[in-house]
């Protein structure tokens, strides 16, 4: 493979008019009408955007300990084909991932593989049982650079170990993202407390589960002066909350993420009984999605983040009950974005940017990652049809498991083209 790549034709941002883009020894080399020099690997990109690889501050790698679900190499795989350039990987792995040995292994494994840049997430607790702090500090300098902490898939529900955490972050330089549920709330709870709930017999999960721990936790984090980043908003009132929040508070305290099966998928879903649409807080109303979108939109949600969260068909293909909670969406993240920001006008090409790439890279601290188009930057790139259109199907994803909800829908907007630091990771739909 060539150490120059010449994309040519793109329009940056979706804007203007087209251009050639030279790649060269990790970076961007130049920005114009460019002839291809001997030996320069040539990507015809007319017709296509040309935006900064984007950046997944919340995945499920499951490695160690699940890895017939997924591994870093698999969801590293998925990443690069939905145009990611940086994962997180969150620490509900087995050995969970409060120590220094652990989110080493997850980063060396990204190294190892290569695809894309894996940072590991640290757990805010031992074990993830909300009791007593884990080693924030030996992960943050260990040799994977910990910057982000989290115990998601659990809250950290006790207020004190809550500002404990975010009193020392301060001191770290770090971020604590909340996994934002009350468990006291959601007892038993399978599916969106509302109308369709009561009539299907699901047990309710509250709205106010989420917006109460997003409330307590931004008034925490003005108390501590430190930054909390609140995990897959899926409620109208959360948007509210945090917008009071933002106003109130030093600005870049508080940022946030949504899914992109929020933005897109309501809790009507529940009808077909069908555990791929079991999730973690759960699909909401159409009302509420609505004003997910608005709030991306306005910027009131800071990002888009995946919580790509792969399972095996025997915890998913039974009982809505016992089915584990999650969803399939590296691949199709940057699809859903185009069907229900770009296509309905809320946002542009550069939003897409703004919302995948550079914020997300802003919260985490990555220098190299979300960079603009601009020769002498980082070559974290990626290439989008913005007319294409593709028909998702579980089975023919990079992912081991195939528990995507988007199953046979048609959506806009296909990653032709990914580039780590110059590198091609995925073309056309293939790796490398």
């Amino acid at each position: 493979m060539s150490d120059q790549v010449l994309i040519r034709g793109a329009r940056l941002y979706g804007e203007g008019d087209p251009v050639d883009v030279l790649v060269a020894h990790g970076l961007i080399a130049e920005i114009g009408s460019i002839e291809a020099a001997e030996g320069t690997e040539v990507v015809e990109a007319a017709g296509q955007v040309l935006l900064p690889g984007f950046v997944d501050l919340h995945t499920h790698l499951r490695e160690p300990g699940r890895e017939d679900a997924e591994t870093v190499e698999t969801g590293s795989a998925a990443a690069a084909l939905g145009g990611y350039t940086a994962v997180f990987a969150m620490a509900n792995t087995d050995p969970v991932a409060d120590n220094a040995v652990v989110v080493e292994h997850v980063w060396r494994r990204g190294r190892e593989v290569g695809l894309v840049d894996v940072h590991p997430v640290g757990a805010v607790t031992v074990g993830l049982n909300g009791e007593r702090l884990a080693e924030l500090g030996t992960m943050a300098k260990s040799v994977a650079g910990v910057r982000m902490f989290s115990d998601d898939g659990h809250c950290v529900a006790d207020p004190l170990l809550m500002r404990r955490a975010l009193e020392y972050s301060t001191a770290l330089d770090v971020v604590i993202a909340q996994h934002a549920e009350e468990p006291r709330l959601t007892v038993g709870a399978q599916a969106h407390e509302g109308e369709i709930a009561s009539r299907l017999g699901y047990a309710g999960w509250p709205a106010s589960a989420e917006e109460s721990i997003v409330a307590r936790d931004c008034l925490l984090a003005g108390h501590a002066g430190a930054r909390l980043h609140v995990c897959h908003v899926s409620t109208a009132g959360t948007a509210e909350v945090l917008r009071w929040a933002k106003d109130r508070q030093r600005a870049g305290t508080i940022s946030a993420e949504v899914t992109p099966h929020h933005l897109l998928l309501t809790d009507e879903r529940l009808a077909s009984y069908d555990p791929v649409n079991k999730v973690n807080p759960p699909l909401r109303t159409g009302g509420d999605a609505a004003r997910l979108r608005a709030a991306l939109a306005e910027g009131v949600i800071d990002c888009v983040a995946t919580d790509h969260a792969p399972h095996p068909v025997q915890d998913k293909d039974c009982e809505w009950a016992v089915a584990k909670p999650g969803m399939l969406g590296l691949q199709t993240a940057l699809s859903v974005v185009t069907e229900t920001m770009v296509r309905t006008g809320l946002l542009d090409w550069r939003g897409v940017a703004r919302v995948m790439s550079e914020r997300p890279a802003e919260i985490a601290g990555l220098p190299d990652q979300g960079r603009p188009l601009l020769a002498g930057e980082p070559a974290n790139l990626v290439l989008v049809d913005p007319d294409a259109e593709w028909t998702v199907r579980g089975t023919e994803l990079a992912s081991l498991a195939a528990n995507t909800p988007y199953e046979g829908m048609r959506l806009p907007g296909v990653v032709t083209l990914t580039l780590l630091r110059g590198r091609i990771t995925a073309r056309e739909g293939k790796i490398g």
